[in-house]
C-alpha cells in the first residue's frame, strides 16, 4: 500500500493494528551514459512496494533529493547539502513515528544516504528506525556477484541498471558498450559509502560517469530477477523489525 494512495481512516485502521512504514530513499544524480538520474530513487521504490505487496506494509513517499556532490559535475545532478538532507529525513520519521508508527524502515537506494540516516537513527533513539539498501540481502548479492563480477563496480551499476531496465525499458548503451576502467581493492575501500572528490576532479577521472561499472552488462530479464529478489529479502527483514517494534 502507498501511503499516498491511502485516506486517513485506512491509516488509522492500519496504526490500530500495529504499523510500520517503509520510507524509499535514493537521489537524483548521472548514472553513466545509459543509466536514468533518477535510478536510486527509482531502484528503491520499486523494490519497497514490491516488497510490501509480499508483506502488507505501507510505503511512503520516495525522498529522492539526497547529497551527492561528487556527481554535481554531469549535468542533472541535484545534491542536497548532506546537513540538509539529515534534517530532512529526521523531520519526516519524527513526523511518521508521530503519527503512531511503530517504526520507520528505510529502502535506500544510494550510498551517500547511509551515514546522514544512522545519524537520524541515533538521534531518535529508542525509536526503532532501520535502514537497509536494497542490495544487501543475501541472495541479491550473490546474484549481482554471480551475473557481473568485479564489473559490478560503484556506480552506475549493472544490477541498478538492470532494474529500471525491467521496469522502464532500455536507453540506447552509446559508448557504455566500452567496459570502464577497472578499480583496485584500495579504490573500493577507500570510497565506499560514496566518499568520492571535488566534482570536477570526479568528472574528470570519470569522464562517463561510471565508476568501475560496466552498465551494458545490464538487461530486463535480469533486472526482473535482481527486483523479485530485493523484494523477497527486504519484505523478510522488514517482517522482522515490525515483529520487534511491536
Amino acid at each position: 500500500m502507498q501511503l499516498s494512495h491511502m485516506t486517513w481512516r485506512q491509516v488509522e485502521t492500519c496504526l490500530a493494528k500495529g504499523a510500520a512504514v517503509m520510507v524509499p530513499v535514493g537521489s537524483t544524480e548521472q548514472h553513466g551514459p545509459m543509466g536514468r538520474i533518477g535510478t536510486d530513487t527509482i531502484c528503491a521504490e520499486a523494490v519497497a512496494l514490491a516488497a510490501a505487496e509480499i508483506c502488507d506494509a505501507i510505503v511512503a513517499p520516495s525522498l529522492a533529493y539526497t547529497p551527492a556532490p561528487f556527481n554535481t559535475a554531469f549535468p542533472g545532478t541535484v545534491s542536497m547539502p548532506e546537513d540538509l538532507f539529515q534534517a530532512h529525513a529526521k523531520a519526516v520519521f519524527q513526523g511518521l513515528l508521530a503519527q503512531g508508527f511503530r517504526g520507520v524502515y528505510v529502502v535506500n537506494g544510494h550510498g551517500a544516504n547511509i551515514r546522514p540516516i544512522e545519524r537520524v537513527a541515533t538521534d531518535l533513539t529508542p525509536s526503532p528506525i532501520c535502514i537497509r539498501s536494497w542490495w544487501e540481502p543475501t541472495e541479491v548479492n550473490q546474484m549481482r556477484k554471480t551475473l557481473y563480477g568485479d564489473w559490478e563496480g560503484m556506480h552506475a551499476t549493472p544490477s541498478e541498471i538492470a532494474i529500471t531496465q525491467a521496469l522502464l525499458g532500455a536507453l540506447p548503451e552509446c559508448d557504455a558498450v566500452i567496459p570502464p576502467k577497472p578499480l583496485s581493492a584500495d579504490y573500493i575501500r577507500a570510497h565506499s559509502g560514496d566518499r568520492h572528490g571535488p566534482p570536477d576532479t570526479h568528472r574528470a577521472e570519470f569522464p562517463d560517469g561510471r565508476v568501475g561499472s560496466h552498465s551494458a552488462l545490464a538487461n530486463p530479464v535480469d533486472g526482473a530477477q535482481l527486483l523479485e529478489s530485493a523484494a523477497r529479502g527486504i519484505a523478510e527483514d522488514f517482517t522482522e523489525f515490525l515483529n520487534r517494534a511491536r
